[in-house]
Protein backbone atom coordinates (compact mmCIF):
# COMPACT_ATOMS: atom_id res chain seq x y z
CA UNK A 1 0.00 0.00 0.00
CA UNK A 2 2.88 2.39 0.66
CA UNK A 3 4.44 4.49 -2.07
CA UNK A 4 3.78 7.36 -4.44
CA UNK A 5 0.26 7.77 -5.79
CA UNK A 6 -0.92 8.71 -9.25
CA UNK A 7 -4.06 10.70 -8.54
CA UNK A 8 -6.12 12.25 -5.78
CA UNK A 9 -8.85 9.59 -5.84
CA UNK A 10 -6.30 6.80 -5.50
CA UNK A 11 -4.62 8.61 -2.59
CA UNK A 12 -7.95 9.31 -0.88
CA UNK A 13 -8.88 5.63 -1.21
CA UNK A 14 -5.60 4.57 0.34
CA UNK A 15 -6.14 7.02 3.22
CA UNK A 16 -9.56 5.45 3.79
CA UNK A 17 -8.14 1.91 3.78
CA UNK A 18 -5.51 2.80 6.40
CA UNK A 19 -8.07 4.69 8.50
CA UNK A 20 -10.38 1.66 8.53
CA UNK A 21 -7.55 -0.35 10.12
CA UNK A 22 -7.18 1.92 13.17
CA UNK A 23 -8.29 -0.26 16.07
CA UNK A 24 -11.32 0.66 18.15
CA UNK A 25 -10.14 2.73 21.13
CA UNK A 26 -7.02 4.01 19.34
CA UNK A 27 -6.08 7.18 17.48
CA UNK A 28 -3.48 8.13 14.91
CA UNK A 29 -2.41 11.37 13.26
CA UNK A 30 -2.75 12.79 9.78
CA UNK A 31 1.04 12.79 9.49
CA UNK A 32 1.37 9.15 10.58
CA UNK A 33 -0.98 8.10 7.79
CA UNK A 34 0.89 10.28 5.29
CA UNK A 35 4.25 8.79 6.31
CA UNK A 36 2.87 5.25 6.04
CA UNK A 37 1.66 6.01 2.51
CA UNK A 38 5.12 7.29 1.58
CA UNK A 39 4.06 10.93 1.31
CA UNK A 40 5.28 12.33 4.62
CA UNK A 41 4.61 15.96 3.74
CA UNK A 42 0.98 15.38 2.79
CA UNK A 43 -0.68 15.39 6.23
CA UNK A 44 -2.96 18.22 5.12
CA UNK A 45 -4.08 16.17 2.10
CA UNK A 46 -4.86 13.27 4.45
CA UNK A 47 -7.11 15.70 6.32
CA UNK A 48 -8.83 16.72 3.08
CA UNK A 49 -9.38 13.06 2.25
CA UNK A 50 -10.93 12.39 5.63
CA UNK A 51 -13.17 15.47 5.34
CA UNK A 52 -14.41 14.09 2.02
CA UNK A 53 -15.04 10.66 3.57
CA UNK A 54 -18.18 11.92 5.30
CA UNK A 55 -20.00 12.19 1.98
CA UNK A 56 -19.21 8.63 0.87
CA UNK A 57 -21.49 5.69 1.39
CA UNK A 58 -18.93 3.66 3.33
CA UNK A 59 -18.07 4.24 7.01
CA UNK A 60 -14.54 5.53 7.54
CA UNK A 61 -13.66 6.06 11.25
CA UNK A 62 -12.21 9.53 10.59
CA UNK A 63 -12.89 10.48 14.21
CA UNK A 64 -9.85 8.36 15.15
CA UNK A 65 -7.47 10.69 13.29
CA UNK A 66 -6.23 13.77 15.14
CA UNK A 67 -3.34 16.17 14.68
CA UNK A 68 0.22 15.42 15.83
CA UNK A 69 -0.50 16.93 19.25
CA UNK A 70 -3.67 14.94 19.84
CA UNK A 71 -5.96 17.87 19.05
CA UNK A 72 -9.35 17.26 17.47
CA UNK A 73 -8.50 19.61 14.62
CA UNK A 74 -11.12 18.06 12.31
CA UNK A 75 -14.02 18.28 14.74
CA UNK A 76 -16.00 20.81 12.72
CA UNK A 77 -16.36 18.29 9.88
CA UNK A 78 -18.56 15.99 11.98
CA UNK A 79 -21.82 17.93 11.83
CA UNK A 80 -21.36 19.76 15.12
CA UNK A 81 -18.46 20.63 17.39
CA UNK A 82 -18.99 17.79 19.88
CA UNK A 83 -19.64 14.74 17.66
CA UNK A 84 -15.96 13.82 17.19
CA UNK A 85 -15.35 13.97 20.94
CA UNK A 86 -18.46 11.90 21.63
CA UNK A 87 -17.38 9.22 19.16
CA UNK A 88 -13.92 9.03 20.75
CA UNK A 89 -15.33 8.94 24.29
CA UNK A 90 -17.67 6.12 23.23
CA UNK A 91 -14.47 4.16 22.52
CA UNK A 92 -12.97 4.93 25.93
CA UNK A 93 -10.72 7.77 24.77
CA UNK A 94 -10.66 10.65 27.25
CA UNK A 95 -10.80 14.12 25.68
CA UNK A 96 -10.32 17.44 27.48
CA UNK A 97 -10.25 20.86 25.83
CA UNK A 98 -10.42 19.22 22.37
CA UNK A 99 -7.29 17.14 23.05
CA UNK A 100 -6.85 13.39 23.56
CA UNK A 101 -5.61 13.19 27.16
CA UNK A 102 -3.84 9.84 26.86
CA UNK A 103 -2.62 10.48 23.30
CA UNK A 104 0.70 8.62 23.61
CA UNK A 105 -0.92 5.53 25.14
CA UNK A 106 -3.75 5.50 22.57
CA UNK A 107 -1.56 6.32 19.55
CA UNK A 108 -1.55 3.70 16.77
CA UNK A 109 1.28 4.07 14.24
CA UNK A 110 0.48 2.41 10.92
CA UNK A 111 4.18 2.33 9.98
CA UNK A 112 4.83 0.07 12.97
CA UNK A 113 1.58 -1.88 13.01
CA UNK A 114 1.15 -2.55 9.26
CA UNK A 115 4.57 -3.85 8.25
Amino acid sequence: MAGKHQNKNDFFGQVYEVTKLIPWGSVTSYGAIARYLGTGKSARTVGWALNASHSGGEFVPAHRVVNRNGLLSGKLHFGNSTTMQQLLENEGIHVEDDRVVDFIEKFWDPSLELR
